[in-house]
């Protein structure tokens, strides 16, 4: 059996954290809009079945701008955290990019696609942690 000490655990979640502030500042830098933050460990949503910790939630005005945003995370993130995506889902031309990095998914998205799927409807329950107009 592994024990994990508590600084350990309070380790993971400042490093994840980090991590996100970092995301974050790089989709200020590249004029992404309505930047969320949500946690989704809270409110009883975290379950063995949960696919991330932390939901990073922008729009792009174009696509041009989606591959802006999406490039400077990829860059901000190498640059920073050593870390590269684990995966890295749709392209500029579906209106929607998804970047794994495990505790933390990044979703880029256009405002028409943000508002078809509704992410923030659908983790509702989730803290907000971040909230950048």
């Amino acid at each position: 059996m592994t024990c994990i000490s508590t600084s350990d655990v309070w380790r993971q979640i400042l490093d994840t954290l980090e991590i996100a502030r970092d995301i974050v500042n790089g989709l200020e830098d590249k004029k992404a809009e309505n930047i969320i933050l949500l946690d989704l460990t809270s409110q009883g949503l975290k379950t063995d079945y949960t696919i991330a910790d932390l939901f990073i939630i922008c729009t792009g005005n174009s696509d041009r701008q989606i591959k802006a945003l999406a490039d400077n995370v990829r860059e901000v993130v190498k640059i920073l955290h050593e870390k590269l995506p684990s995966s890295v889902e749709g392209d500029t031309n579906s209106g929607w990019v998804l970047m794994d990095y495990g505790d933390i998914i990044v979703h880029i998205m256009t405002d028409e696609m943000r508002r078809y799927y509704d992410l923030e409807g659908l983790y509702r329950q989730a803290n907000v942690l971040l909230s950048i107009q």
